[in-house]
């Protein structure tokens, strides 16, 4: 029996602070990923801060142009862009920087090819003392993805600390491909893992 990376302390509870992550292992693993997944916090709105001015939300959050502007959001980063959606004209006059990514959420979606042109555009909207959005339908699986890679590419965090810092904000569930795809960036920026 493969022993698992996660122990818990000697209380039965189940709460994110009696579980903790051994990175000492050369190998992390998708399951064990969604094990700590599950300990984060639930959805409980549209749009959730999970990193000073960096918001994860969902579709309904991003047609909201009031609740925008309550936010101060100055850039959106829509992970489910379609041309059949509205995309930048829709916030037209609302002085929003806008960019979409046409991704589909399915395990076999390559969401890689996003990794470092979405950092680069959260980057420079937070450089320069923006607030961002980072949306698709239900925010949780796309919008997640690319913000974990960002915290990755731009913050040299681990993808354990991005997962980390996000879930104690937001609950969220990048889908297994996505979670494998965030593996192999880990392994490359960090050189410890392998899928």
């Amino acid at each position: 029996m493969m022993a698992s990376r996660f122990s818990k302390s000697s209380s039965s509870s189940l709460s994110p602070s009696s579980t903790y992550f051994d990175c000492s292992s050369p190998m992390l693993t998708v399951f064990e990923l969604e094990r700590l997944l599950y300990t984060g916090k639930s959805i409980l709105s549209h749009a959730d801060e999970v990193y000073p001015r960096l918001y994860i939300g969902d579709q309904e959050i991003a047609s909201n142009r009031r609740e925008l502007s309550k936010l101060g959001i100055t850039h959106i980063l829509n992970c489910a862009h379609s041309k059949w959606r509205g995309g930048a004209e829709y916030y037209e006059g609302m002085n929003i920087t806008y960019q979409g990514v046409e991704a589909h959420d399915t395990p076999t979606y390559d969401m890689s090819v996003n990794f470092y042109s979405a950092a680069e555009f959260i980057h420079t909207a937070l450089a320069t003392g923006g607030r961002i959005l980072v949306h698709c339908a239900v925010g949780v699986s796309r919008s997640a993805t690319l913000v974990l890679a960002y915290l990755m590419i731009r913050q040299n965090m681990t993808l354990v600390d991005a997962i980390k810092t996000v879930k104690d904000q937001r609950g969220i569930i990048p889908n297994r491909g996505f979670l494998r795809q965030l593996i192999d960036l880990d392994g490359k920026l960090h050189g410890r893992y392998k899928t």
